[in-house]
């Protein structure tokens, strides 16, 4: 479902359960959410909380959320956690009205959350980290192109396996695009497909070796 097939229909359920206060509030915030997630969060940290979702016929929160407010759990897990890190750790941010004082993103904030509760992470790091995110309200691409590697480590295995799942993807999605196109000499496009299998072939080798190991 589209981004606006989902406004659409979250309008039309504002207005079927207008006479719920509550309920239709949410789906307000949940509309709104981009541009003003911290009331989104309040909203559903408190419907968590009082168990209102029970009241509305769903059988699990996250039936709701899904169902209903169309965001997933992971996205509502985010939210929720940014929301209740903020009341913790640096609730003056709750009050910025992001024109004058600049609102950090829930996806930084959860960041920044898990960040900080990461007993081996440098502390020095994590106190730069954080007032870029609370103070600067840096978005999350440039905190976690700047940060991830040192407060989220991982090993030279993992990373390998992740670089060679990112090498799959590609030369399968070129290997399509070749087999397509008339952009480029049909010879030119064979030969080009014959390396990509050789490519794919040896990631493959790398991988069953791993595994026996």
């Amino acid at each position: 479902m589209t981004s606006t097939k989902i406004d659409a229909t979250l309008a039309a359920l504002e207005e079927t359960f207008s006479d719920d206060r509550e309920r239709a509030e949410l789906l307000r915030r949940a509309r709104q959410f981009k541009s003003s997630w911290i009331e989104l969060a309040q909203a559903l940290t408190e419907a968590r909380k009082n168990g209102r979702w029970k009241d509305w016929g769903f059988e699990t929160f996250d039936d709701y959320t899904r169902r209903e407010l169309h965001l997933r759990q992971e996205t509502v897990d985010k939210l929720t956690g940014s929301y209740s890190f903020l009341q913790r750790r640096a609730p003056a941010v709750l009050d910025r009205d992001g024109v004058a004082a600049p609102l950090p993103s829930y996806q930084a904030i959860d960041f920044l959350r898990r960040a900080e509760e990461r007993a081996d992470a440098p502390r020095e790091v994590v106190e730069e980290l954080r007032r870029k995110v609370l103070d600067e309200a840096q978005p999350i691409m440039q905190v976690a192109r700047e940060y991830k590697d040192v407060v989220f480590p991982i090993d030279e295995k993992t990373r390998k396996k992740q670089d060679a799942a990112g090498l799959k993807n590609v030369a399968k999605r070129l290997r399509e695009l070749l087999a397509e196109t008339r952009a480029v000499p049909r010879r030119l496009a064979g030969e080009v497909s014959e390396s990509l299998d050789k490519l794919l072939e040896s990631l493959g080798s790398e991988k069953t070796e791993e595994e026996a190991a």
